[in-house]
């Protein structure tokens, strides 16, 4: 499959049965991202998953069934946004930003990797603006990082 059809990507919030897939594309997407590698192995991150599924706003995207993205998002940050290196460029990330965007309609804050640049740049086409760079010394990997926000149009006419 070339492009995803809109028609056939489903997104919903996940559920507990979600956590190894969730996981997969977790762990799946991070390796192949330009980003340093994840410092927790696999079976951590399956936990941790399962207890942000329950505790957060989670939502993934599926094709034909399969989970091939996810968005996770507390009420004032969106956390994690992956897709499957074979679903890029399909919109399934565009959809889930729209998720976020719409549960989040004040606004929302990011952290992306600033070795990211195609997250960088999908975010800036979405509307995000770079707030803040660090030397990532307050995260796990202690690599540099860019802080991005959305705000609504009405909110960025008053800042």
């Amino acid at each position: 499959m070339t492009g995803t059809d809109s028609a056939s990507l489903a997104l919903r919030p996940a559920m507990r049965e979600d956590v190894d897939a969730v996981a997969e594309v977790h762990l799946t997407s991070r390796a192949a991202a330009p980003m340093p590698p994840s410092i927790h192995p696999a079976a951590d991150v399956r936990s941790w998953l399962a207890a942000r599924i329950e505790a957060d706003h989670v939502w993934v995207a599926e094709v034909a069934g399969l989970v091939v993205g996810y968005v996770r998002f507390t009420d004032t940050w969106l956390d994690d946004l992956y897709v499957l290196p074979g679903r890029a460029r399909q919109g399934v990330g565009c959809a889930l930003l729209e998720v976020a965007k719409a549960h989040l309609p004040a606004g929302f804050g990011l952290w992306v990797f600033e070795q990211n640049e195609p997250a960088r740049a999908f975010y800036a086409r979405h509307g995000l603006v770079e707030t803040e760079v660090t030397d990532g010394r307050d995260n796990e990997e202690k690599c540099p990082d860019v802080r991005m926000e959305w705000l609504p149009a009405q909110r960025r006419a008053h800042r």
